[in-house]
C-alpha cells in the first residue's frame, strides 16, 4: 500500500514536469530569437545609415529621419569624379586575392612540414612563428618600408603585397588541422607510393576544404580592410587602394560626408556581394573549421 501511494504521485508528476520543461524551452527559444533580432538591428543600423546618407542631397546630409526625404545620386557622381574609385577597387581586389592565394600556399607548405616532419628545433621555430602573430604589423612597418624603398618599389601594387607573403595564423591553423587528420590515411597513401607533395595536394587539401575556405575568407577581408601599410607607401591614387580613397574625403577643411558615405558604400559592395552569393558556403566553412 505504501509503495503504491508513493508511486502514484510520482507517476502523475512526470507529465507536468515535461510540460513545464517544454514551456521553459519555448520561452528560452523565443527570448533567444528576440535577442538575436535586436543584435541584428544594432549591426545593420550603421550600414543602413551609411547607404541612406549617401543618397541624401548635400543640403539634407544631417537629417535625422530614418528614411531620406529626398534621394539623389549626386554623391556617387561626385565621388567617382573626385578620385579613381574603380581603379582603386580593382587594385584592392587584386591585392586581396593575391595575398589570400600566396598566404594559403605558404601556410600549407609550412603547416605540412610542422605537422608531419620532425627536425631539430622544430618546436622552437614553430613557437617563434606563433609569437610573430602577437606582434602588431605597425611595429614592423618601418623596417618593411625601408626594405621596399631600397628595392625601388615605393608607390606600387607589388609593394603592398610583398610583406604579406606569409601568415602565422595560416600556419598555426592549418598545422593544427593537419595534426588532427587520421595518420592511417597518410600511411596508406605512402604505401601506395605517394610522396609528400602528392599527399599534401591530393589527400590533405581536399579534406581540409572547410578550414581552407574559412581561412581564405579571413585573409581576404583582413587584406581588404588594410589601411596603414597602403597609407605609408601610396603616393598616387592610381596605385592605392579603396581605403585610402575613402580617407581622401576627410581633409583639414572639413569632411564631405555625402561623398564619403557613397565611397564607403561602393567599397562595401564587393564584400557584401561575396557574402550574399557564398552565404551558405561561408557559414558551413566556419562551422566545419571550428572558427567562432
Amino acid at each position: 500500500m505504501t509503495i503504491e501511494a508513493v508511486a502514484r504521485p510520482i507517476g502523475l508528476a512526470k507529465p507536468r514536469l515535461r510540460k513545464k520543461t517544454a514551456e521553459n524551452t519555448g520561452l528560452n527559444s523565443a527570448a533567444g530569437h528576440v535577442v538575436m533580432v535586436l543584435l541584428s538591428l544594432v549591426c545593420l543600423l550603421p550600414v543602413y545609415w551609411m547607404v541612406a546618407t549617401s543618397l541624401r542631397p548635400a543640403n539634407a546630409t544631417f537629417e535625422t529621419s530614418l528614411w531620406p526625404t529626398s534621394m539623389s545620386l549626386d554623391n556617387y557622381v561626385y565621388a567617382l569624379n573626385s578620385i579613381p574609385i574603380v581603379r582603386m577597387l580593382i587594385n584592392t581586389v587584386v591585392i586581396s586575392s593575391v595575398v589570400t592565394v600566396v598566404q594559403l600556399f605558404t601556410g600549407l607548405l609550412a603547416a605540412y612540414a610542422f605537422a608531419r616532419w620532425r627536425f631539430r628545433f622544430d618546436k622552437l621555430v614553430y613557437t617563434a612563428i606563433a609569437l610573430t602573430w602577437l606582434v602588431p604589423f605597425q611595429v614592423v612597418m618601418i623596417p618593411n618600408y625601408l626594405l621596399v624603398a631600397k628595392m625601388g618599389l615605393l608607390d606600387s601594387v607589388v609593394a603592398l603585397i610583398l610583406p604579406h607573403f606569409a601568415s602565422a595564423l595560416a600556419v598555426m591553423l592549418l598545422a593544427q588541422s593537419m595534426r588532427g587528420f587520421p595518420k592511417e590515411v597518410i600511411e596508406a597513401a605512402r604505401m601506395d607510393g605517394a610522396r609528400s607533395w602528392r599527399i599534401l595536394w591530393e589527400v590533405l587539401v581536399p579534406n581540409l576544404r572547410g578550414t581552407i575556405a574559412s581561412l581564405a575568407i579571413l585573409i581576404f577581408i583582413s587584406t581588404w580592410n588594410e589601411y596603414f601599410w597602403p597609407l605609408l607607401l601610396s603616393r598616387t591614387p592610381e596605385n592605392s587602394v579603396i581605403q585610402i580613397g575613402i580617407q581622401m574625403f576627410m581633409t583639414s577643411e572639413g569632411t564631405a560626408w555625402g561623398p564619403l558615405m557613397a565611397a564607403s558604400t561602393m567599397a562595401s559592395l564587393p564584400i557584401l556581394i561575396i557574402y550574399v552569393v557564398l552565404q551558405r558556403q561561408v557559414v558551413q566553412s566556419f562551422m566545419k573549421s571550428g572558427i567562432r
